[in-house]
C-alpha cells in the first residue's frame, strides 16, 4: 500500500535529520547535491529537496539499511516515500 504524502514528507525529514547527524555522510550529500548547510533548514520543507534527500539516501543500500534500522522502518519505505513525493512518477535514469 502506498504511503501518504504527509508520511512521505515526514520520512524525508527523518532522513535529512539522519544525514545531518552523520559526520561522514553529510559532506558527501552536500557535495553531491550542491546544497549548502543553510539549505538544510531553509529547504527542509521543499518537496523537491525532500526528493533529493531520498534519492541520495537510496544511492547505497548500506545507507538505506542504516537509516531504516536506526528508525525502525521497513527497507522499502524510502522508495515508497520518494514515489509519493514525486507523484508516483517513474524515475528515468539516462
Amino acid at each position: 500500500m502506498p504511503i501518504s504524502t504527509d508520511s512521505a514528507e515526514t520520512l524525508a525529514l527523518r532522513a535529512l535529520a539522519w544525514l545531518v547527524g552523520n559526520d561522514e555522510l553529510l559532506p558527501v550529500f552536500l557535495g553531491s547535491t550542491g546544497a549548502a548547510t543553510e539549505d538544510l533548514r531553509d529547504r527542509a520543507g521543499d518537496p523537491d529537496f525532500a526528493v533529493s534527500v531520498l534519492d541520495f539516501l537510496m544511492l547505497d543500500d548500506s545507507w538505506v539499511i542504516a537509516f531504516c534500522d536506526t528508525n525502525s522502518i521497513p527497507y522499502d519505505r524510502p522508495a515508497q516515500a520518494r514515489a509519493a513525493l514525486s507523484g508516483n512518477a517513474d524515475t528515468h535514469w539516462t
